[in-house]
């Protein structure tokens, strides 16, 4: 659905040259949501302003449903863009205008009829539950329901491609819990294609499909969000999942163990979580686990768990328990082998 190919965008002044991406490429399926998560000035907004040609890439292809955008007249672009909806942490509401006509007047601009414009408006406020609004002001909604009147104005188009940019990061916790379940209902109903662009790992964990984490204007790391979870291997990715499991073991007490075996962070996915394999190994091999720090989380569509384990005993034992864990299924990181197991 969604296509970027070499993507290079570099923003010039008279004393400074910016690379704000550096070769990207993405590619989104249609119906899927998908989230790209970095830190700030990871160049995340500039990527998903590639999408609908907010900003113009100095070199690279822009594809949208199989069209490649930067080829476009200006006529043919603003027909693209009319089916990709946009969504802002700051909103972007007329504070002049009604909820209704803050939906109305770009329909009305766009050339849709005075009936057409006032069915959508009641339809997409039915949508995101402000049907009793239309004739508040903004100054007179929280900014959660400011939001939804955004996602209102943004559905009312009827777009193929909605992209969110820092949609929750002005929200507090609860109303961004309940936003994202509108986003997850609207692509469930719809079918509606989501880039969402966040540097909240919890927004990614909630309803994204597939991730791409970005670091000065480069992806450095993108797949499925289960994959991406259970084994990351960038430290920008495991810094961001460190901030659901919260996992850091006091330095004093790695000293302390460092010498009496290895700690070992295990990630538990789907069935795997549910196997009580720590009681097994203690059973069948001459090591002994002990649980340092636990956590289990809910991705989108399964429960993902990590423990951090210390594993006391002989090299050899050690290594036949943590091969064990892995044909289980388990991912095991921090794992340093001491001896080669023969086969």
């Amino acid at each position: 659905m969604i296509q970027l190919e070499n993507i290079t965008k570099v923003f010039q002044t008279k004393n400074n040259v910016t690379n704000a991406l550096d070769d990207v490429s993405l590619h989104v399926k249609k119906g899927s949501i998908y989230g790209v998560i970095g830190y700030s000035g990871a160049g995340k907004s500039t990527l998903v302003r590639m999408v609908n040609l907010l900003e113009k890439p100095t070199s690279g292809k822009v594809y949208v449903d199989g069209k490649e955008l930067t080829t476009l007249s200006t006529q043919k672009l603003n027909q693209v863009r009319r089916k990709i909806g946009m969504i802002f942490q700051s909103f972007n509401l007329l504070t002049t205008a009604t909820v209704y006509q803050n939906i109305a007047i770009p329909l009305k601009l766009t050339g849709v009829s005075q009936k057409e414009i006032h069915n959508r408006v009641l339809k997409y406020l039915k949508v995101v539950g402000l049907e009793d609004k239309h004739d508040a002001y903004p100054s007179q909604l929280s900014g959660g329901q400011k939001q939804r009147v955004a996602i209102a104005r943004a559905l009312s188009h009827e777009p193929e491609v909605l992209l969110c940019d820092e949609a929750t990061s002005a929200l507090d916790p609860e109303t961004t819990e309940s936003i994202l379940s509108l986003l997850e209902q609207i692509n469930r109903e719809f079918g509606i294609t989501i880039l969402l662009i966040t540097h909240e790992m919890h927004v990614v964990q909630k309803i994204c499909n597939e991730v791409a984490v970005m670091e000065n204007g480069r992806i450095i790391e993108k797949g499925d969000v289960l994959g991406i979870f259970s084994k990351p291997k960038s430290a920008t990715a495991k810094r961001f999942i460190k901030s659901i499991f919260h996992d850091e073991i006091p330095e004093q007490m790695v000293e302390d163990l460092k010498d009496k075996g290895q700690i070992v962070t295990l990630s538990f996915v789907g069935e795997s979580s549910g196997k009580p394999v720590l009681a097994r190994i203690s059973k069948q091999f001459d090591v002994f686990p002990s649980i340092l720090t636990g956590n289990i989380t809910q991705l989108k569509d399964q429960p993902l768990g990590r423990l951090v384990v210390h594993l006391e005993g002989k090299a050899y034992e050690t290594a036949k328990a943590v091969l064990f864990l892995q044909q289980e299924g388990i991912h095991v990181e921090g794992y340093v082998p001491e001896v080669k197991l023969s086969v």
